[in-house]
């Protein structure tokens, strides 16, 4: 994908394509009075529950206007929030969507959705809007974290995101947020309750069902407040719910001539791998679903990649490759590699010790045959890795 050029990925509706960045934007009234943040705002400090510097916060069912917007961004219609809470009463905290004034966050605004059973607060999701971060390394850990786990399925159907029944992400059109160098998308994520967090498979496809259509709806809004044109479409066909299964020794991760080290097996007795056709694909495994002990990332969203540059680059000991770069530490390798789809991120994490001692060595004994295999897999290869002199 050419950054200079940047391709719009998402499908559309008939309204049209996303308009290209608007430079200059329209004059400020006029984007103030299409703005749907800015009408929310004007309605609820009318009814007099405007409350702190772009703050907007009410009850859905006590709102004193008639035809007031919808949480988030004039975008979580009726459908979403029967979907994901019924009939009890809720109540939101919505900041307008307005770039970070120190710069260094990336966060455009954040919605919040509670809802009660009398006075019990019952389930709560919150709505981010934020530009990951490449240059700082700031979302290199903790967003990949909640929003990369092999829970997780692609959205399909061209869609840039993934879901799950308590985390779902998409970036939005590059023709409408445009791009700096060194940061990945601007996203809009959603998250309810616990990461990871599942009760059944009944309980699991009804939450990411509700979930990813409330996300759709919120990314659209997003879009139209941002004054870009075009709208994503709900995916039709998400994969089944990924499940944990016993470990495949010789074939670890369902990566073909990806063995797992007999030093290992007794730790890593079950493996879940995330659906395959999506921006990432993550395993994890562990002793069993509660203890996650090591991760497997692999990025090929060039975009979304870059998240991952500064540690590629500066976090740890250099590792040098046959088409790549990266950096290993002790208990994180970041790889990255040259492909004819552009840059591809190899991540491989021990987020516990070993049994057999307090040891994390993981990443440096795996760290090649992943690469190498995991490379082959996807078209990318041959990689072959090399570590500094001890």
């Amino acid at each position: 994908m050419s950054e200079e050029n940047p391709v719009v990925e998402n499908p559309l509706t008939d309204t049209g394509t996303p308009a290209a960045p608007e430079a200059p934007r329209p004059p400020l009234v006029r984007r103030l009075l299409r703005s749907r943040t800015v009408r929310t705002a004007t309605a609820a400090a009318l009814a007099g529950a405007l409350v702190g510097a772009g703050t907007v916060a009410w009850r859905t069912d006590t709102l004193p206007l008639a035809g007031a917007s919808a949480p988030c961004w004039d975008s979580l219609g009726s459908g979403s929030m029967d979907a994901l809470f019924g009939d009890r009463r809720t109540e939101v905290d919505e900041q307008s969507l307005h770039n970070d004034p120190m710069g260094d966050t990336g966060s455009y605004g954040q919605c919040r959705v509670t809802s009660y059973e009398g006075d019990r607060a019952r389930r709560q999701v919150t709505v981010n809007v934020r530009r990951l971060d490449g240059l700082r390394g700031t979302d290199a850990q903790d967003w990949p974290r909640e929003f990369l786990s092999s829970g997780m399925v692609p959205l399909g159907d061209g869609l840039p995101g993934m879901t799950s029944s308590s985390r779902a992400w998409i970036a939005l059109p590059q023709a409408c947020t445009g791009r700096d160098d060194f940061t990945g998308p601007t996203v809009v994520d959603i998250g309810m309750g616990r990461a990871d967090f599942e009760v059944s498979p009944e309980y699991t496809l009804r939450d990411r069902e509700a979930l990813t259509g409330a996300l759709i709806n919120a990314a659209n809004g997003v879009i139209d407040d941002f004054g870009c044109s075009g709208t994503y479409r709900e995916p039709r066909d998400l994969h089944p719910p990924v499940l944990w299964d016993t470990t495949r020794t010789s074939m670890f991760c369902g990566i073909k001539a990806l063995g797992l080290p007999a030093a290992y097996r007794e730790d890593l007795r079950e493996t879940r791998a995330s659906g395959e056709g999506g921006p990432a694909r993550i395993c994890e495994a562990g002793y069993d679903s509660d203890e996650t002990a090591v991760r497997l990332t692999t990025v090929t969203d060039p975009v979304l990649a870059e998240i991952y540059s500064r540690d590629a680059l500066r976090s740890g000991a250099p590792v040098k490759g046959s088409r790549g770069y990266g950096r290993i530490g002790g208990n994180r390798a970041v790889y990255k590699a040259v492909c004819q789809t552009g840059p591809v991120m190899f991540v491989l994490e021990q987020l516990r010790p070993t049994s057999e001692g307090v040891r994390f060595t993981f990443t440096r004994d795996l760290l090649p045959a992943y690469v190498a295999a995991e490379a082959e897999r996807i078209g990318c290869g041959p990689q072959k890795l090399t570590f500094p002199a001890a």
